[in-house]
């Protein structure tokens, strides 16, 4: 199946059959995906919760607008953002390059000064929205990589991330939740499995120069 069919088949799931649960090594995959995927100087201000227990999806189902998708699916991955950006994540990550690509610091070095002032220049709120950003750009890529592993997913932005943090104890890890991705098996009694894609016509999208 080519890439586009894989895109077609793919549906926000409303209905999760919950009798199925998604094997580890898929599960392996989309923490592999979420971690490969591209941010913003490769910073990476994100982590990726992945919550299997039904007792506290429960607890977090009352706080996502008693969506069924939170429960019925065979995992809820809550995608985070950081409190806060530091100098100290700067210079952990260029370290990282440096450790791995082998690149010297006369050359890292311009660079980690540019983004270092660049995160100053910034409040902490605008610093919080410019990890949002990477966010929603994990998120389709992980919803991509679900779409062609044959894994139902539902984005999902409808939920309260205070009662998430709390419950998730994401303070602990200086994190904020923004972003939910149930995935799982479509339910057979889903109706929304049928329907066919509604979309602009490319003419109307695209626009060529």
């Amino acid at each position: 199946m080519s890439v586009l069919n894989h895109l077609k088949w793919r549906y926000a799931t409303k209905q999760f059959d919950a009798t199925k649960t998604l094997p580890e090594d898929q599960i392996t995959l989309l923490k592999d995906a979420f971690n490969l995927t591209a941010t913003s100087y490769g910073l990476q201000t994100l982590s990726l919760v992945v919550v299997s227990n039904k007792e506290l999806r429960e607890q977090l189902k009352a706080h996502a607008y008693n969506q069924p998708q939170v429960t019925e699916s065979s995992h809820l991955l809550v995608i985070c953002i950081q409190d806060d950006i530091t100098d100290q994540d700067i210079d952990t990550h260029f370290e990282n390059v440096k450790d791995i690509r082998k690149t010297p610091e006369d050359v890292v070095s311009p660079f980690r000064t540019r983004l270092k002032d660049m995160m100053k220049g910034m409040t902490k709120v605008e610093r919080q929205q410019w990890s949002k950003h990477q966010a929603y750009i994990t998120l389709g890529n992980l919803m991509t990589v679900c779409a062609v592993e044959g894994i139902d997913a539902c984005p999902m932005e409808g939920f309260e991330p205070e009662a998430f943090d709390k419950l998730l104890n994401l303070q602990d890890y200086n994190l904020k939740s923004v972003l939910l991705l149930p995935v799982g098996f479509r339910s057979n009694q889903d109706p929304f499995a049928s329907m066919k894609k509604v979309r602009k016509s490319t003419k109307t999208t695209i626009i060529e120069m």
